[in-house]
């Protein structure tokens, strides 16, 4: 392993390669009041995770077109009653919200935390909606439109699981932020943007410029664009139009304006770091970026933590 992507100095000022179609907003709006339209109220069921300092419940909330979707809500067990700031995670690749004692740290730090599943992946969500031929994973399936792609219904689960996060009674409405690494990361920009978070905070984002990722990415899960399209030519042009909808570079460029803090690894072979500062150098707001320079896509992990402690107790004042 080495440095094998830009010099350091052109990753700070790179422009995306994404192009931003011109309904791209219009296309989440209606999305998002379909989805709006057929939800319900959240159910929680308090669950035993065999810790002292933490309460958990089980939630299901209305997902994408009013599916069902499951998530963690830690809270820390001594709260009292003033409600909390809340972080809303999202998983990596492949994964899902896990047991209920794997992921409480926000709580152990005073934070109120929901960790949303990840439907179809490898969680307790089911995945309802249309597939077609693809390779497998997930960036080609439903690659056809922008309409049947498999992320129009995970980022609608994303934004409307800060919705949920906001209306829950232990939570401070107005301090709801996102967060997550890797995909989790595209999540915690997409989640974020479209469901209005108050700040937001990627770790090595996946989901970031699909065009310039599938030419220099020399690991899955970017190579499954290329290995689609080693077999199926023709459809390049439709196959990055639809990515497009959902490249966390045009959440970005068309939201960005809250408080961010990203990361990068400099070394990162699965999400190389010109694509991760596609999305930061796109971000308009208030932002910063923690960047480890021997790092491969395992990041900062403990390290960063501790950058993400330290910049929400600024943050927060």
């Amino acid at each position: 392993m080495g440095y094998a992507d830009l010099p350091l100095d052109q990753l700070r000022t790179y422009t995306a390669e994404t192009v931003l179609p011109p309904d791209f907003s219009e296309f989440w709006r209606s999305t998002l009041k379909e989805s709006r339209e057929a939800s319900w109220a959240p159910r929680r069921e308090k669950v035993d995770n065999r810790l002292t300092a933490v309460d958990t419940w089980d939630v299901t909330f209305a997902g994408f077109g009013g599916q069902p979707v499951k998530a963690w809500l830690h809270l820390p067990a001594n709260r009292g009653d003033e409600p909390l700031p809340a972080l809303v995670e999202y998983m990596g690749y492949g994964m899902g919200r896990g047991l209920p004692h794997e992921r409480v740290t926000w709580a152990l730090a005073g934070y109120a935390h929901l960790v949303m599943d990840t439907r179809g992946q490898g969680g307790d969500t089911e995945d309802a909606g249309a597939h077609g031929p693809s390779v497998p994973g997930f960036l080609t399936r439903g690659w056809e439109s922008n309409e049947t792609h498999y992320y129009r219904r995970l980022y609608t689960d994303a934004a409307l699981a800060v919705e949920v996060a906001r209306g829950l009674a232990e939570v401070d409405a107005g301090q709801v932020l996102t967060v997550g690494g890797s995909q989790g990361g595209g999540l915690a920009i997409a989640g974020g943007v479209l469901g209005e978070a108050q700040a937001v905070l990627p770790d090595v984002p996946f989901l970031c410029d699909f065009p310039r990722a599938a030419w220099i990415a020399s690991r899955l899960p970017y190579q499954e664009i290329s290995n689609f399209l080693a077999r199926r030519r023709p459809a390049a042009g439709q196959l990055l139009n639809t990515l497009s909808y959902f490249d966390a570079v045009n959440f970005a460029r068309t939201g960005g304006t809250v408080p961010a803090l990203f990361s990068v690894a400099l070394m990162d072979l699965t999400c190389p770091p010109s694509t991760v500062y596609g999305a930061y150098n796109a971000w308009s707001g208030e932002k910063q970026i923690r960047e480890w320079a021997y790092n491969d896509h395992e990041g900062g992990q403990f390290h960063q933590q501790v950058e993400q402690f330290d910049w929400l107790r600024q943050y927060f004042g």
